[in-house]
């Protein structure tokens, strides 16, 4: 559990809360369903707009990582391809071949396969970049989804503030519809903008930054599997992957 990203999150809306009370507001007025609807159906359908299906899918499902984010641990592969470096000095590239069915990812299995196969070390680390390339275009894409999201909704909140103020321009000769009015199009608007800059852009951000960390594994990797091919001594694969540990 990432608790930064729950802290966060519950101190930014806690403030909004809190001030609201604090300028003798009450915390009913800015609940609003009307607004709510208007401002978060707006904004997904927006995106559902410019995503294909596929893209916004893949945002949806990697909202997760915000509050439980994915699994990277430098020390252990670390450990692992320099077992890889001892093994292939010992016993020759062949003998890891065994090694490529345990791997858990399938970009894992496919270097060591290269590796396994005698490719070129400079054609080995050209392939795995396209492959990382590919890979952190795709996730940047769906990620974008979340920033997309963060352009939306304060327009649509703003859209909603206008309706909000058509109902009011439609109802002046009843002045016990006034208030709903004012009260709807004056909470679409913090809605949009608070959507906006408390939940949809920061996890855009926290989204990239994750995918950055996962690149920067992936490349740490590749490197270990050119040093392994090009026959450097495990020390100096070690000493060059931990330079991608910050």
């Amino acid at each position: 559990m990432d608790a930064i990203s729950l802290a966060g999150l519950i101190l930014g809306i806690a403030a909004i809360v809190v001030g609201q009370i604090l300028e003798g507001g009450h915390v009913s007025s800015l609940v609003q369903p009307t607004a709510a609807l208007i401002v978060l159906g707006g904004t997904l359908g927006a995106v559902m707009l410019q995503s294909p299906l596929r893209v916004f899918v893949d945002g949806m499902r990697m909202v997760k990582w915000v509050f439980v984010p994915p699994s990277i641990n430098h020390a252990a592969l670390i450990t692992m391809v320099v077992s890889w470096s001892h093994t292939a000095r010992k016993e020759g590239l062949l003998a890891l071949e065994n090694q490529i069915p345990r791997l858990p990812e399938p970009f894992m299995q496919k270097g060591l396969q290269l590796l396994v196969d005698g490719v070129e070390p400079e054609r080995l680390r050209d392939v795995m970049d396209v492959e990382i390339g590919a890979w952190e275009s795709q996730m940047k894409l769906s990620a974008k989804v979340w920033e997309a999201a963060g352009g939306y909704a304060p327009t649509i909140g703003i859209l909603g503030a206008v309706m909000g103020l058509i109902h009011v321009m439609e109802n002046l000769s009843d002045p016990s519809k006034l208030g709903a009015g004012i009260a709807v199009a004056f909470v679409a608007t913090i809605y949009g903008v608070g959507s906006a800059n408390l939940i949809f852009l920061p996890v855009a951000k926290k989204l990239m930054a994750h995918i950055a960390a996962m690149v920067s594994q992936r490349e740490m990797l590749v490197d270990g599997l050119v040093g392994i091919a090009n026959g450097d001594n495990p020390r100096i694969i070690e000493g060059r992957m931990q330079g991608y540990v910050v």
